[in-house]
């Protein structure tokens, strides 16, 4: 699997494997919840059968008065996720499912740009059975509800257990974490949100 520079987070983090099999299990530890809860729907909502594949223009997280349209990111010659141009909007991985297919869809966000708060500053704050809305080309939205919120070390990032194949639609919001390190430039963790399919309009 190749390593990815995680969208803005300027470090090194982990990369979606370009394919996984389905039979991969995820990692087991490497990271700490933020929240309790467990990826798959432990909220209680019934998960949501997945939507055709459709290019997302639209991210809103209600919790976090958030409502960004969404780049496209795509890799560089070394396999590094793109990062999003513009601090204040976050950029869907080209490469992965679309939010609301099968599969995780991944959006990626800076959290600081030049010390002043980015697009996903609060995203530490958010908590299970929060509402994630993303807006699709065909005119759809697909409806997440957060599952739970963990972080993780950037040196021991699970990618088996953020990218594993799924058999749900699922949502991956992520960007960086723990303290910054002003002389490296640097942020030493990794914030996932894991989100699962329950609605769509």
């Amino acid at each position: 699997m190749a390593s990815v520079l995680l969208a803005g987070c300027g470090g090194q983090g982990a990369a979606p494997p370009q394919s996984a099999p389905a039979e991969q299990q995820p990692a087991q530890g490497g990271g700490q919840s933020s929240h309790d809860g467990a990826a798959g729907g432990d909220t209680g909502a019934k998960a949501a059968a997945a939507m055709p594949k459709s290019a997302p223009e639209r991210l809103s997280i209600p919790a976090l008065k958030v409502s960004s349209p969404l780049e496209s990111l795509g890799q560089h010659k070394n396999g590094s996720m793109q990062t999003p141009r513009d601090p204040a909007k976050a950029g869907w991985y080209e490469p992965g499912p679309t939010p609301g297919s099968q599969g995780p869809a991944v959006i990626a966000g800076h959290v600081t740009w030049n010390g002043t708060p980015a697009v996903f500053h609060a995203l530490s704050k958010m908590k299970a059975g929060d509402a994630i809305d993303v807006t699709r080309q065909d005119g759809s939205t697909a409806k997440f509800t957060v599952d739970r919120v963990a972080q993780y070390p950037k040196n021991k990032f699970p990618t088996l257990e953020v990218y594993k194949n799924l058999d749900h639609a699922g949502l991956r919001l992520i960007t960086c974490g723990g303290d910054y390190d002003q002389g490296k430039h640097y942020y030493p963790d990794n914030l996932v949100v894991f989100a699962s399919l329950t609605g769509k309009a």
